[in-house]
């Protein structure tokens, strides 16, 4: 079913291009005819002319060889030879195309790859999420439990920031970090947190602003993420100063 596809799919997107050199196919004339037909009717007229009486002998003979000159300079014009080539060219080239297309796919692609449907993903990404809400409910739990002072709590607050940060719940992800910068600061968590204030809320605010200014003063100097949190303070002093 897949080969039929590619096929339909190779027909109509090669279609376009086959009409416009088929109609180019058909529509070259040949010069060097032309121009030889032409000039064959010219030599009818000329001598129509003279039979006629309308022009003498003399002007006959001397139009008569202006004509033959200039059929000697029309037979060296190209003919449709060189039109063809080109034509065959083209469509060597067109039936090329889908071949290496079709070979590149099967250089990376897989052809017996069964269909995934939406439906089912979409009923499989919605299981899921209900999974991770009962493992985020019960780690929420566990959080609840534990001591103010107990280490376990932060590395708890950084782990649940992380599952709904995956989840693009940036909202309880910031509020998760929160918590755990309250109990220990760092500058790459405080980037982090900002960032996901930011997404919130589609906008750097001056809470993000202030927690990006402040992870920049403590970063070191070699972080990777340097660049991108001086490009958010940028941003948020931009919007301050253009609300």
């Amino acid at each position: 079913m897949i080969w039929l596809s590619i096929a339909l799919l190779s027909l109509l997107a090669l279609a376009p291009a086959c009409a416009t050199l088929w109609k180019r196919t058909r529509t070259v004339r040949d010069e060097r005819s032309a121009a030889l037909a032409l000039h064959e009717a010219q030599l009818a007229e000329v001598d129509r002319d003279l039979t006629i009486g309308l022009i003498a002998p003399a002007e006959h003979e001397i139009a008569r060889l202006e004509i033959q000159r200039r059929i000697l300079a029309a037979d060296k014009a190209p003919s449709s030879a060189d039109s063809s080539r080109a034509a065959t060219v083209g469509w060597v080239g067109l039936g090329l195309a889908p071949v290496l297309a079709v070979g590149l796919y099967l250089t990376n692609g897989v052809p017996s790859l069964p269909a995934q449907p939406l439906g089912p993903r979409l009923a499989t990404e919605h299981m899921q999420d209900k999974k991770n809400d009962v493992l985020v409910a019960r780690l929420k739990q566990t959080l609840a439990t534990l001591p103010p002072g107990d280490p376990a709590l932060r590395q708890g607050y950084l782990l649940l920031g992380q599952v709904e940060a995956s989840r693009e719940h940036y909202a309880e992800a910031a509020d998760a970090w929160n918590h755990a910068l309250d109990m220990g600061f760092d500058a790459e968590l405080a980037a982090r947190t900002a960032e996901a204030i930011t997404r919130t809320n589609h906008q750097v605010t001056p809470q993000a602003l202030a927690l990006f200014r402040k992870a920049l003063d403590a970063a070191p100097q070699d972080a990777k993420w340097r660049s991108a949190v001086q490009a958010r303070i940028a941003q948020g002093e931009h919007d301050q100063d253009n609300p």
